[in-house]
């Protein structure tokens, strides 16, 4: 097996607070644990404070660090375009509060390099063997109530959706990122991982350590209304393409498609 190396994607909208101190402590973390190649990409949505600054100063200290300005807003965009620029043979995002504990990113390789036939990592808050701490009642409530529908309605296996800890081979990145719509926002990520699933990818369900962070800039409500036009969307999208290949089967002599 070729040698790995990782490309860590982070998405980021206005935030200069966080945005030195989640690299620097990544780097850190990298340099003394990490022994496979690795590059960091700051994935810009739009910023219009000193995030860009910050940024480039960040890519200009380090060579592994590279700074590209998005110009669109939402995590959906930044995580495709991330996509698209990558040349490492493993891809994915983290948020930049490090909310999920780094210990993981070497947990994420050591699973890469064990199982070849693994082609997905899904960091989970909510499988039984996770720890988080510090969670706010109504966002847990919030949290837990979007995985009871998307179970409900999309009869997702994984335990959680929008952890924030997301990595994959380049191959299956990839094939995904074409599959899926062009939602711009969070819920780009959740439709990532829905559509894994019903394309087969062998992914990882991964239980992790996550801390809260009480600075974030996510609109609760806002990000809920989202989602809810976003779930009726792709099930209406989902539904269209199983009479679409229903018909191509018929056409071609074979059988029904079953019904999800």
């Amino acid at each position: 097996m070729s040698e790995l190396s990782i490309n860590l994607l982070f998405p980021v909208l206005n935030e200069r607070l966080r945005l030195e101190k989640g690299i620097e402590k990544t780097m850190a973390y990298l340099k003394e644990k990490v022994s496979i190649p690795y590059c960091l990409t700051i994935l810009d949505n739009g910023s219009e404070d000193e995030t860009p600054q910050i940024g480039k100063a960040l890519a200009d200290k380090y060579p592994e660090v590279s700074y590209v300005r998005v110009g669109e807003k939402g995590v959906g965009v930044a995580f495709r375009k991330g996509i698209a620029i990558n040349e490492s043979a493993l891809v994915g995002y983290m948020d930049i509060d490090l909310s999920t504990d780094l210990k993981y990113l070497s947990r994420t390789i050591e699973l890469f390099q064990e199982r070849e036939e693994l082609e997905y990592v899904n960091g989970s808050r909510f499988s039984k063997e996770s720890d988080t701490r510090g969670r706010k009642w109504y966002r847990k409530i919030t949290s837990m109530g979007l995985v009871f529908l998307l179970k409900t309605v999309f009869h997702m296996k994984a335990t959680d959706a929008v952890c924030g800890f997301t990595f994959l081979r380049k191959e299956t990145a990839e094939r995904l990122a074409a599959a899926c719509s062009n939602d711009n926002g969070w819920f780009y990520t959740i439709e990532f991982l829905l559509r894994a699933e019903r394309m087969g990818v062998v992914i990882y369900d991964m239980p992790v350590e996550w801390q809260e962070d009480y600075n974030t800039t996510v609109k609760v409500w806002k990000t809920i209304k989202n989602y809810l036009v976003q779930m009726y969307r792709l099930k209406k999208a989902f539904r269209q393409e199983r009479i679409s290949q229903r018909r191509g089967l018929q056409n071609n002599g074979g059988e029904n498609v079953k019904e999800d």
